[in-house]
């Protein structure tokens, strides 16, 4: 049993997969607060629901009193990160990489606090000292500590050998530049942890190896599980793609509505892994018998959406749920919402053509498809005519609401 509060509650929640030296974690975890850090490359403009258990861990980690650290990679972006990816990211330049640290910035505020007081998180950009290393220096002082050997045994580099298309040079050194980066928190901030999804174990051992070295530091790295659904799909991966923290990129209605359609035997993990709500009380909820497991997912769907976005969304998208699903109101705030040409409702867009431009199927053929099989509704009636036309006489308070079965819903609007 873990002796530090950190650690025990870490592990009642199901954060923790490997631990470098768990002994020696837990005594310093003992002995007063940390510091300890998490790295996010911005690799788009928004984290996806991917991210969310790294961003919840450290929440912990600061709840419990000690210092947090989220570094984003302005400097490692320039290079992407190769593990398990069966190719090589495309390049990106520095204003998309700009683009996107704002992005993402804002997501990384959303969950940890960083007003806080004395216990302010802290938010760094690694292109602060990696763009001013000198090529052979880091040959010279770094490179040196890193074994080839060593480096070509990691699962993530052996995953992307086994294929064609090979590991690049530059993809190579990524892990050297990220182990750089433990050792400059460590010197600039005390940092002795670093934090990470489980393919990011080898570069976090690489870390710590390159501190011990360098520095003659004890250093420490955890790793949390990455997640799937108990059926096996990819966590925050849906038919429509990745469950953006971005409002922008997922509407705070299709958000809520994500964790409101969690599977019955993912409830409990989820609660503790994505809310602040005490352990014994997610695992009462997640034991609730029937169809009572449906109050369950409606309240994990408003705390994880209070905690990304805010109570007064997370409040709205509930209310906007119960009144399309369960009182069956044409309800029209909080829900996604498109923009179509204007021009075309006077002139009538065919009711196949208008589901496929709103985006709530992929093509004219699937908006036939759904029509023929009874899902397709307008203003929640059941449309049954694939040759009818949609014109002004279907607009609602100046919209259209579209929905896919029962679950999947858009108001159109035109300008």
């Amino acid at each position: 049993m873990h002796k530090s509060p950190f650690l025990q509650e870490a592990q009642a929640r199901g954060f923790i997969f490997q631990i470098t030296d768990l002994e020696g974690l837990d005594d310093i975890l003992l002995k007063g607060p940390i510091s300890a850090y998490i790295g996010f490359d911005p690799t788009a403009d928004s984290l996806h629901v991917g991210s969310l258990v790294q961003l919840m861990l450290l929440r912990l980690l600061q709840k419990h009193g000690h210092q947090v650290i989220a570094m984003v990679g302005g400097g490692t972006a320039q290079i992407g990160d190769p593990s398990f990816r069966e190719e090589a990211r495309s390049l990106m330049t520095q204003e998309v990489i700009d683009h996107n640290l704002e992005g993402i910035a804002q997501n990384i505020q959303q969950v940890v606090n960083f007003q806080q007081g004395g216990k302010d998180a802290i938010m760094v950009d690694n292109a602060e000292w990696l763009k001013k290393l000198s090529y052979i220096e880091l040959l010279r002082d770094v490179g040196i500590h890193f074994s080839v050997n060593r480096m070509l045994s990691f699962d993530s580099v052996k995953s992307r050998l086994d294929r064609e298309q090979g590991l690049s040079f530059l993809e190579f050194n990524y892990s050297i530049l990220q182990s750089y980066d433990f050792r400059e928190l460590n010197k600039r901030y005390g940092t002795i942890l670093q934090m990470g999804g489980s393919d990011q174990w080898g570069n976090i051992v690489s870390g710590v190896e390159l501190v011990r070295r360098m520095e003659g530091k004890q250093v420490f790295g955890l790793t949390a599980p990455l997640l799937t659904t108990s059926s096996g799909a990819k966590m925050g991966k849906t038919a429509k793609g990745a469950v953006w923290l971005n409002a922008e990129k997922c509407p705070v209605f299709d958000f809520w509505q994500f964790w409101r359609n969690t599977e019955d035997a993912d409830v409990g993990k989820f609660l503790k892994l994505f809310t602040d709500l005490p352990v014994k009380e997610c695992e009462r909820l997640a034991a609730l018998p029937g169809a009572e497991i449906n109050e369950a997912k409606k309240i994990l769907a408003t705390e994880v959406t209070t905690i990304c976005h805010s109570k007064e969304a997370a409040e709205q998208a509930q209310k906007a749920a119960q009144e399309t699903f369960e009182q069956g109101k044409l309800v029209q705030v909080g829900l996604p919402e498109v923009t179509l040409s204007n021009q075309e409702l006077k002139d009538g867009i065919p009711v196949f053509k208008i589901f496929a431009s709103s985006g709530l199927v992929a093509s004219n053929a699937e908006a036939r498809r759904l029509i023929r099989g009874g899902g397709a509704k307008i203003n929640d009636e059941k449309i049954d005519d694939e040759g009818l036309m949609i014109t002004t006489d279907h607009l609602k308070n100046d919209v259209i609401k579209l929905s896919s079965g029962r679950k999947n819903h858009i108001l159109v609007k035109f300008e």
